[in-house]
């Protein structure tokens, strides 16, 4: 069964984004000058040496393209962009940039409208590689304007953000946020379609956010943002990172190039490396990147700062961590709680709403983070310590009596880590509902299964987003995974692939104590099948099979449903 109807198509009609109000106005000439490209015309006329051409935007979807734009036709995976310059002059774009074959597709396509246009056309062999630059440069280079941090990591990233851009507003700072979840601009909510926007809509973000007073943003930078050249242009002011584990090797060749890829944010070769960096070295990923970043600031001892939590790791090193978290413990409340030693020595309490040790974790890199942001860390941590995150170990509260949690654990140790918390706040059995999503890194499948499988006294296999693939293939390796755990050290599996009812199941087997655990798509509205995404909010669908229950509409305690 699907989920409800009125679908969407998944990039359908894009919005171009933010963008500020009154943008530079740059000279086409200098432009070019400022990538070393060359600037062509296709059409039968020039105009005169003395015309000043000028762009004030620039934009990758032809469609989304507003008068006065750059188009930036780059070469795409089934089609170049320069295929649709026709639909982007018509929208106002007033100047093209493009490579060898994309100037070609130019001149092809205007003989093919029957359009006696003249165009500019500024060349360049790797566009993509500059368009970072091109962007930063047509609004006028706002990162260089405000402090802007970026955080980097494969889990933990989301939640740091949240706790970061909380410390800065306690300080009184004028924040913005740009992440998974969503982009906020003094207050204003808007969705996030990608971790991190491409170049042209990042740059026009930031110069919106500047125009609109904002001193400090905090922004997630995905792995697949380093290596495709979406945040080139940008100053970071500062680097963190969080931790490395399994993720994406769809997309990187190998863990080592996925390493690589995050250590762009801080390695000394790097056109985005941050002026200072703050690295959790709980792992030995950690510990790396720390060296790495040390080496780009060799002359700079309070260039790098590292947090740990975790003993062993800390005992490895010849010096320990700047900042020492832990060990924690829960309140009688429900409120985490464990003291931090910060560089100067001086150990402070921290209270936080959100459970689990990588919370420890990421709640000693925010504060730190503050700290090198210029911010005092007691005001930092009163304004972190009540942060509650979307899809973040979220809590469903109709009145049950069982726990009721969704999170975003999509990875093998994120889910390890989520089920672990709460397993140590529970006095009952845990269910977990998880899958896996489709045209992604296949590899982690049946990890995630003998993950679930270890944790939890039932794993619901069920579908995540499939996306293009078969689900029940999907489903298959991760059933395999936990199949493949002795009998002896798993709970009981179960696979059904309708997503609401896996979760109705797990709801009906839960008794007082119990914990119901729903997994893998977090603050997620949606669920995507062979293209076209169905409404799914997996909050939304606990609370209402939990609101069925109560009404009579299944058993309370069905504990072999």
């Amino acid at each position: 069964m699907l989920p409800s109807p009125q679908p969407s198509t998944p990039g359908a009609a894009p919005e171009s984004g933010l963008r500020p109000s009154n943008p530079p106005q740059t000279d086409l000439v200098d432009l070019v000058a400022g990538i070393d490209a060359r600037l062509e015309w296709v059409g039968p006329e020039r105009p005169h040496e003395d015309a000043r051409i000028t762009v004030t935007g620039v934009e990758l979807r032809a469609q989304a393209v507003r008068s006065g734009d750059l188009f930036a036709a780059l070469p795409g995976a089934h089609t170049h962009g320069a295929h649709f310059v026709v639909t982007a002059l018509e929208a106002g774009a007033v100047a093209v940039f493009t490579d060898n074959a994309g100037l070609a597709a130019v001149g092809e396509c205007l003989v093919d409208a029957g359009s006696s246009m003249s165009v500019p056309v500024l060349v360049h062999p790797d566009p993509r590689g500059v368009l970072g630059e091109v962007s930063a440069t047509i609004y006028g280079r706002p990162s260089e304007r405000m402090q802007v941090i970026g955080i980097t990591g494969t889990s933990g990233k989301t939640t740091s953000s949240y706790l970061i851009e909380a410390g800065l507003a306690a300080a009184g700072r004028s924040t913005g946020l740009v992440g998974t979840i969503e982009t906020r601009v003094v207050g204003r909510r808007v969705p996030s379609a990608l971790t991190t926007p491409e170049a042209p809509q990042l740059h026009a973000l930031f110069a919106a956010m500047h125009e609109r007073g904002i001193d400090t943003v905090v922004m997630e930078v995905s792995s697949h943002a380093l290596a495709l050249g979406r945040v080139d242009g940008i100053r970071f002011s500062i680097g963190a990172f969080t931790n490395l584990s399994q993720d994406h090797l769809d997309f990187h060749k190998d863990f080592d190039d996925y390493f690589a890829t995050k250590g762009r944010l801080f390695a000394a070769d790097s056109t985005v490396r941050a002026d200072r960096a703050v690295i959790c070295v709980d792992d030995e990923w950690g510990v790396r990147m720390s060296d790495i970043a040390r080496r780009a600031h060799p002359d700079q001892a309070d260039a790098v700062a590292t947090i740990g939590t975790c003993p062993d790791v800390q005992r490895e090193r010849d010096e320990p961590p700047d900042w020492i978290a832990g060990p924690s413990h829960t309140t009688k409340s429900g409120r985490q709680v464990f003291a931090l030693t910060g560089p100067d020595g001086a150990t402070r309490e921290v209270s936080l709403r959100l459970p689990g040790q990588y919370n420890v974790a990421n709640a000693a890199l925010a504060a730190a983070v503050c700290a090198t942001a210029g911010v005092d860390v007691d005001v930092a941590l009163a304004g972190i310590a009540d942060v509650d995150v979307p899809g973040r170990v979220q809590r469903v509260d109709r009145g049950q009596d069982f726990l009721a949690v969704v999170d975003y654990a999509h990875k093998p140790a994120a889910l390890e880590a989520v089920i672990a918390t709460l397993r140590g706040q529970a006095s009952g059995r845990i269910v977990v509902v998880v899958g896996a999503g489709g045209d992604r890194d296949t590899g982690k499948r049946a990890l995630m299964g003998e993950a679930g499988a270890r944790g939890a006294d039932l794993l619901v296999i069920t579908d995540d987003n499939p996306r293009t693939e078969d689900p029940a293939t999907i489903r298959a390796a991760l059933a395999a995974g936990a199949r493949a755990v002795p009998s002896a050290e798993r709970g009981e599996v179960r696979e059904i692939g309708d997503r609401a009812e896996a979760i109705g199941v797990a709801v009906r087997w839960a008794r007082p104590g119990d914990v119901v655990l729903v997994a893998g798509k977090g603050h997620e509205a949606g669920q995507e099948i062979n293209g076209v995404k169905y409404p799914f909010d997996d909050c939304e669908v606990l609370g209402e099979a939990i609101d069925r229950i109560a009404s009579g509409g299944g058993p309370a305690h069905g504990g072999n449903a």
